[in-house]
């Protein structure tokens, strides 16, 4: 079968619903009575992480059976190894908040998650050479750095929010260990951008057999049973230790709720987390296909939409109100360079493709 055309646009257009849903996938969240954080994880890794993966080939893949029996072995471990790395890279996450905050982990750990995970394939394929003397390249990774500024200014703006909620609550804030967070984020980043590696190029052979066996499309979905379930892995053992150690397991079978259904509800929104935020994935599947040239792009792109798209829910949920000028200012500002940054990675998709050739 040949392969989807290329049409970096709608690429673009595919990667911005991807990215909404990541952005929104924790609001259910807020729902929840009665469970740790641990078991809440647990179950919605249970879904984006291993059930959703296994059930999306098994609809969208043809002859799935065949297509793993043909794909290559060794990219089936590579990729489920590189995934069970991701999950590292997400225990680091959450301790690193301990340390430094939600906002500036967030911000530091996607910061490096998007360059390291948009440049490591093409350093270690040898290809970045090629990819620079494209007509277009220059926008694209001028977009990738300019993105990282972004993200970290809009860090600064989460982190700047987060003192001045303290304050006035009359709150004390938890310790600030920047050297630990820092350490954290570092790993945290590292290990996150493997993600990227895993799908764009280590199952790159993986998609290009279920491609030959019709799944056009749809074919990287099938890379996902590597790269999530190997994330699965770590993420389970992290979970059911804290479980452990916690003494939390009772509550898979009880919630805390005045009118009994607190375990069914906590079930339904972890249920909707793992949807949502395998959606991601499914979109991400669809638009890297047709990136063309700069198909190594997607991951940058897909960051930084996340970052962008995740703070004007903020904005929009009124999580800046009241705030500081100078708050509102940090993270307006933030929010405008990393749209720009989007925008130049779309135009220079756009330029690369209308030189014409795959």
């Amino acid at each position: 079968m040949d392969a989807v055309a290329a049409n970096p646009i709608l690429g673009v257009v595919l990667h911005a619903f991807g990215a909404t849903s990541a952005a929104l996938c924790y609001t259910p969240q807020q729902k929840l009575r009665g469970w740790s954080w641990q078991t809440y994880w647990l179950a919605q890794a249970s879904v984006c992480w291993f059930l959703a993966p296994i059930i999306g080939a098994w609809i969208t893949i043809p002859q799935l059976a065949t297509v793993l029996r043909s794909a290559p072995h060794s990219a089936m471990l590579t990729t489920f190894a590189l995934g069970v790395a991701y999950g590292i890279g997400g225990t680091a996450f959450g301790m690193a908040i301990r340390h430094i905050g939600y906002s500036l982990t967030y911000a530091l750990a996607i910061g490096i998650s998007c360059v390291l995970g948009t440049l490591t394939g093409p350093i270690l394929s040898g290809s970045l050479r090629s990819i620079l003397d494209q007509r277009g390249s220059g926008w694209v990774m001028s977009g990738v750095f300019i993105g990282l500024l972004g993200t970290l200014l809009c860090g600064l703006a989460g982190r700047l929010k987060e003192v001045e909620l303290q304050e006035n609550k009359g709150t004390t804030a938890r310790p600030f260990a920047l050297g630990k967070g820092l350490l954290l984020c570092g790993i945290a980043g590292i290990f996150s951008a493997v993600y990227g590696i895993a799908v764009n190029d280590a199952g790159k052979p993986i998609a290009e057999t279920a491609l030959r066996f019709g799944a056009g499309h749809w074919q990287t979905n099938v890379v996902y049973i590597f790269s999530n379930t190997g994330a699965f892995v770590t993420t389970a053992l992290y979970c059911l230790w804290l479980s452990w150690s916690q003494k939390t397991f009772r509550e898979f079978g009880q919630a805390k709720d005045s009118l009994g259904s607190g375990l069914a509800t906590n079930y339904l929104m972890a249920l909707l987390t793992g949807a949502m935020w395998y959606s991601q994935f499914l979109f991400y599947g669809l638009a890297h296909v047709r990136m063309g040239k700069f198909e190594f792009s997607s991951w940058a792109i897909h960051m930084l939409m996340l970052i962008l798209f995740s703070s004007l829910a903020g904005v929009a949920l009124r999580e800046w109100h009241g705030r500081r000028a100078q708050t509102k200012a940090a993270i307006m500002v933030g929010l405008l360079v990393v749209g720009g940054a989007v925008l130049a990675l779309t135009y220079g998709n756009y330029l690369g493709q209308s030189a014409g050739g795959h």
